[in-house]
């Protein structure tokens, strides 16, 4: 049947229908617990807030946080649910009021709204009951005023309960030179005093933490296998004890890039080779002592969870250059899938503006095996505090990088500053025949997906005869299913169309739909362009590209995704039918017209859409009734 109801499991993707409702759910919320945080005796004006809370509140609106986002937050951060409390003893038919007696106990003691109980989303965002860590790799020098955008983007995080474990780097400090230690030094020092200027508690921990070499029973040709670099340094627990204390006592831990060689002394290293073996320590840690609970503290720990959930880069180069957007950032990256071609794609001019972009890109790689599949790295400018609270919120790109190719050219968003969001991701690859797909594994797919039951012996049959391609992302963790129909149309050529696209539940949000929404660009309407090219073993670019039509039924909360992601869309009963024109032929035209202007319909276009109506309402449904 239709595809698209694009779901990312049970949740459909994205419910960009109500985003809307969200943004004005958040703003609602604000507006409401101001004095939450200042206790004023009346209600705060806005006047009354103090500006850095007002940046950090226009911070978390400027995110337009999806209800899922919103979900997905809470889960990390919010409350965990408790055992059910006892059902109340009955009350006797003597003892229990009447309905009118409720009501009139209701009329006479109205509730107290400033004794309210505190919404459990406010709550949970304004003081989050569980605290998560994040690995910060800050690439300095910065003047003092870039150093405090950066500092304030820590403390953002921290309010959010995201505490960071900071590790400074200098640049512009070439190893081996007299004083690099002192210099190394201060530099942390600079770090601690910023955060503190804006109201943090910072720790510097100024010894060496990590030990030089690969750990013990490290199996290096294993790691190689699985595609990413061993860390050039590791930790035991014991080691871990300063940033621990730290952390639990509410402060921030700032260290230089040093470690321990053979000898026993301390020497500077590369600062990914120190944030690499924190991050591999700190998720071992994590999982001895069962989600961080340290038993060596006293008083609860149970608030902490050492598991790093982010990584993040601050430099002043931004995100990694990208061969598709003439060195603007890469939005978002399946290291899985696209780490290779980015360093075959990388521009050697791109090293004198972004030295450090295929190390950080190295980092990020080796980090995120380690971490949590939720969890998420980010590239990022000193220039850009607030993106870090809407890459946390959200966990997701500034712009979405499934967008049509002219928007995103033409995006006021999309800056040398954008962020890169770096996803451990998943192989993308292309089937071309019915016989080389896993029946069993894309039913379950799809009926997990779409929450019905898949007519099978119909629509194996129709794809014998019908299949174009299957898209499959990992092992049948999202799959996109194009089939050719019709072929009698005014041209002869049967259409593309998009006969299913779904995602597991337990993929929803990690990227797999934009990374599967890529592939499919690149496979159809973007073909033929040479940003179309990336590794997903398909056409990789070479061939021309065609439309790409599907429908979705019409009250379908993701079809404003859809809205945003196609060339068009008409009604056509309970069904609307959206479409992709082919990039390459809306280049060409566009090049011909020149400055003639806009027209709504090309001579092209005529009888098109009444063909792909017919076609495509007659194509039967997929499931049982």
């Amino acid at each position: 049947m239709i595809p698209p109801a694009v779901r990312q499991g049970t949740c459909r993707i994205a419910p960009a229908a109500t985003q809307s409702r969200s943004a004005q759910t958040f703003r609602a919320f604000y507006a409401t617990i101001r004095n939450n945080w200042r206790q004023p005796s009346a209600p705060a004006e806005p006047e009354d807030v103090d500006p850095s809370e007002k940046d950090f509140i226009m911070s978390i609106l400027r995110a337009n946080p999806s209800l899922r986002d919103t979900r997905s937050y809470l889960a990390s951060f919010g409350p965990r649910p408790k055992p059910p409390s006892p059902a109340p003893a009955k009350r006797t038919e003597e003892s229990a009021p009447t309905a009118i007696q409720d009501r009139k106990t209701k009329d006479v003691v109205p509730p107290d709204i400033a004794q309210r109980l505190q919404s459990p989303v406010v709550a949970s965002i304004l003081n989050p009951i569980v605290r998560r860590t994040a690995l910060v790799k800050v690439q300095a020098p910065f003047t003092d005023r870039q150093l405090e955008s950066v500092a304030t983007g820590m403390v953002y995080l921290e309010k959010l309960g995201l505490v960071s474990v900071i590790v400074v780097e200098n640049d512009s400090l070439p190893k081996g030179e007299a004083g690099e230690r002192a210099a190394l030094l201060e530099e942390t020092m600079r770090v601690v005093n910023a955060l503190e200027k804006q109201g943090a508690k910072a720790r510097p921990v100024l010894g060496a933490v990590v030990r030089l070499g690969p750990k013990p029973e490290d199996d290096e040709l294993a790691a190689q296998q699985r595609g990413f670099a061993v860390p050039e340094a590791h930790t035991f627990p014991s080691d871990l004890v300063h940033i621990r204390s730290a952390l639990h006592a509410g402060e921030i831990p700032v260290l230089p890039p040093l470690a321990l060689d053979s000898f026993c002394r301390s020497v500077r290293v590369d600062a990914n080779d120190v944030v690499a073996a924190l991050t591999r320590g700190m998720v071992e840690v994590a999982a001895q002592d069962g989600r961080g609970r340290d038993p060596g503290f006293d008083g609860e720990s149970e608030d902490m969870d050492l598991t790093p959930l982010r990584l993040m880069i601050i430099n002043k180069e931004g995100g990694v250059p990208s061969y598709a957007r003439s060195g603007l950032p890469h939005l978002l990256v399946n290291l899985n899938a696209e780490y290779p071609y980015i360093h075959n794609t990388f521009d050697p001019r791109w090293h004198a503006s972004h030295p450090t972009a295929l190390s950080n890109l190295a980092l990020a790689r080796t980090c995120l095996e380690y971490m949590p599949p939720s969890s998420s790295a980010v590239m990022v400018s000193h220039r850009s505090p607030s993106s870090l609270i809407a890459n946390l919120v959200t966990n997701k790109p500034a712009v979405s990088s499934s967008l049509p190719h002219a928007l995103l050219q033409g995006n006021r968003k999309l800056t040398p500053a954008t962020p890169t969001l770096l996803r451990r991701g998943l192989p993308i690859r292309v089937i071309r025949t019915v016989a080389d797909v896993d029946k069993v594994k894309l039913k379950a797919l799809l009926e997990q997906s779409f929450q019905r039951i898949l007519d099978e012996e119909s629509f194996w049959h129709r794809l014998e005869t019908h299949l174009d391609y299957v898209i499959v992302a990992g092992d049948y963790a999202g799959a996109a299913v194009v089939t050719r129909e019709g072929g009698h149309g005014p041209d002869g050529e049967p259409i593309t169309y998009l006969d299913k696209f779904a995602v597991l539940p337990s993929h929803q949000g990690d990227g797999t739909v934009d990374f599967l929404w890529v592939a499919l660009h690149d496979e159809s309407y973007g073909l033929g362009l040479p940003f179309s090219a990336n590794p997903n073993g398909g056409k990789e670019g070479k061939g021309e590209g065609c439309d790409l039509v599907w429908r979705s039924r019409a009250d379908n909360p993701v079809n404003k995704w859809y809205f945003e992601r196609s060339s068009g869309h008409i009604r056509m009963g309970r069904w609307v039918l959206f479409w992709c024109d082919a990039e390459v032929r809306l280049k060409t035209i566009e090049g011909r017209r020149g400055s003639q202007g806009l027209s709504y319909v090309e001579d092209w276009e005529h009888g098109r859409l009444t063909h792909w109506a017919d076609v495509v309402d007659k194509i039967p449904s997929s499931w049982k009734k």
